[in-house]
């Protein structure tokens, strides 16, 4: 293992030294479970963009020029012009 220091809140470590007593692990352990968990999660797929979810937000493709003219379909009722 690697040895490393990092800096904490005062209120964050006292409820993390709180919570490490409550799982009978030392501060490191539930350190390194918790940083575990947090990258584990980023290993999942990526979830679907709840805007683009929203049908009655969102109903079709991304036109091709969106970021340039994306006021044009915002605010435009006529998407013809």
């Amino acid at each position: 293992m690697d040895r490393t220091t990092i800096t904490l809140p005062f209120d964050l470590k006292r409820a993390a030294v709180e919570r490490a007593r409550e799982l009978d692990v030392s501060l490191a352990e539930l350190i390194r479970q918790c940083l575990e968990r947090e990258l584990e999660s980023g290993r999942r797929a990526p979830s679907v963009d709840p805007l683009f979810a929203d049908t009655a937000v969102w109903d079709g493709d991304t036109p091709p020029d969106l970021s340039r003219r994306h006021d044009h379909y915002l605010y435009d009722d006529d998407l013809d012009g």
